[in-house]
């Protein structure tokens, strides 16, 4: 049974196996058929597409070569246009050049003549010149220098007048302006002036108190002397003792020391060592807060503490009687002022008056002058080059690249120069006045020369026949320029050179 059922499923799977192999076959046929079909119609539409795009190329290669044709002809045409224009330039160009020849051969021509005319002229100037120098009896050269010195002179007269006009205007606007400032300034600063002397005097209570000062056989005078450097007159004067030097630290410290002596009783040397001191001591914070508010006054401020002891010490030097720290208090003030006006930097220009003098302040231990020690100070103590430089100019040692230093020059000529501000020795003055009178009699063709106004002014009196009318300004200032070099004056020197011609007769 079981074996029956095999066969069976056996020959099942037979049949189907051949059934399935059929309709499969069939399918493929159908397929492949199909297939072919496909192929050919797809061979049929290429064909069709082909014979289009072929069509299409055609006209459009139609197309581009008409375009190309018709922009050839414009091309051709237009070369041949151009073509005639050059043609028609070249012409012109041919008949320009031609004209170009002839007129160079004119030219040459003209020139030809002009060389040949030059040398006639050549020849009869040289036969003009030998005429006029038969006529003349002067030689080429002569009347060339003739001339020459003609034409000098003119020129001179013409400069001197050109001179004298530009002086005269410069001076109107210049001094109106420059009056209207330094007037203005010196309204607003009025500093005080006290002439100093090289003594002082303590006064006493009573004449006894002059032996003790003295001492047993002298020892506390000469103590005190020997502490201070300064020497002690003692005299007939009822109730003083005069106290006698040229350094005014030492002398104020001494001053001081006695001062404090006399009150307290106890004069000997161990007392006196120890009073001088406290007078020392005394004497340097007294600098401290002079140059405290001298730097406060001036308004000028972040200034080095040694600077400050420097300007502190200036109230007790004096120059020519006139106190330098109140002198470089003005110049400050007047130097601020003056900037104010002129549109300068008005701090510069204060701490540059300010410090103008701060070098005479240690002038007598320093060698060199007050103006290169106060470089060196105000270097060290490190001030800037533009307040260095504007001090530096005030006595011409220097020339000034700034308004600042021009100002500060100005400021301490005012300050200087003010009446009552200095005092000169008489041998000093006439000295002064008789070299400059002696500079304007070196010249020729000066009669006389006279100095006035205290040496401000000096009259010089030429000979008319010596000096012309232009000349004596050139002679002004040729003086100027010497008195300017030579010589040493505060203020400013007026030139007046008078050329006066005189005719009289007598009525008989």
């Amino acid at each position: 049974m079981i074996l029956l059922l095999i066969v069976v499923a056996v020959a099942g799977c037979l049949v189907g196996y051949f059934i399935r192999k059929n309709i499969a076959e069939g399918k493929i046929n159908a397929a492949e058929e199909l297939a072919k079909k496909i192929v050919e119609e797809a061979e049929k539409e290429v064909e069709t597409t082909k014979k289009e795009l072929l069509i299409d190329a055609k006209e459009e290669v139609h197309k581009l070569r008409s375009e190309f044709e018709r922009e050839s002809r414009e091309r051709r045409s237009e070369l041949q246009k151009f073509e005639k224009r050059l043609m028609q330039k070249e012409e012109s160009l041919d008949k320009k050049s031609d004209n170009l020849e002839k007129k160079d051969d004119k030219l040459a021509r003209k020139l030809q003549d002009l060389e040949e005319k030059e040398v006639e002229i050549e020849n009869l100037r040289e036969l003009e010149k030998e005429k006029l120098e038969e006529l003349s009896g002067l030689t080429g050269e002569e009347a060339k220098t003739l001339l020459l010195r003609d034409v000098e002179k003119e020129i001179r007269v013409e400069t001197a007048m050109m001179i004298k006009e530009m002086e005269s205007k410069a001076k109107e606007e210049a001094e109106k302006r420059a009056k209207e400032i330094v007037s203005y300034t010196i309204q607003k600063c009025a500093a005080d002036h006290v002439a100093e002397t090289t003594v002082s005097v303590v006064q006493l209570p009573n004449d006894e108190m002059k032996g003790r000062i003295i001492g047993r056989e002298g020892r506390n005078i000469r103590a005190l002397e020997t502490l201070t450097g300064i020497d002690l007159i003692i005299d007939d004067t009822p109730e003083a003792v005069i106290l006698s030097g040229f350094d005014p630290i030492r002398r104020e410290t001494a001053r001081i020391a006695l001062e404090k002596l006399i009150v307290d009783g106890r004069i000997h040397p161990a007392r006196i060592e120890e009073m001088v001191d406290k007078a020392k001591k005394e004497i340097e914070t007294m600098i401290k807060d002079e140059g405290e508010q001298a730097t406060f006054d001036a308004g000028v401020h972040n200034v080095h503490p040694e600077l400050i002891k420097l300007l502190g010490r200036l109230k007790y030097r004096t120059s020519y009687g006139q106190s330098v720290l109140k002198h470089s208090l003005e110049v400050s003030h007047l130097t601020g002022i003056m900037a104010e006006e002129l549109g300068a930097d008005v701090k510069v220009a204060r701490r540059a008056g300010l410090f103008h003098d701060i070098g005479k302040a240690v002038d007598h231990e320093i060698e060199g002058t007050h103006i290169e020690i106060g470089m060196e100070l105000l270097r060290k103590y490190k001030e800037s080059k533009d307040v260095i430089h504007a001090m530096s100019t005030h006595h011409g040692d220097y020339e000034p690249q700034s308004i600042e230093a021009v100002l500060v020059t100005a400021a301490d000529a005012i300050s200087a120069a003010r009446p009552g501000a200095r005092r000169e020795t008489l041998e000093s003055y006439i000295k002064r006045l008789e070299k400059l009178e002696d500079l304007a009699n070196n010249y020729d063709g000066v009669e006389k020369s006279f100095a006035i106004q205290a040496g401000r002014e000096i009259r010089i009196l030429v000979k008319p026949e010596s000096y012309s009318d232009t000349e004596i300004v050139m002679l002004a200032r040729d003086l100027t320029k010497r008195i300017e070099s030579e010589l040493e004056y505060p203020g400013q020197i007026k030139i007046n050179v008078i050329r006066e011609t005189r005719a009289i007769e007598y009525a008989k």
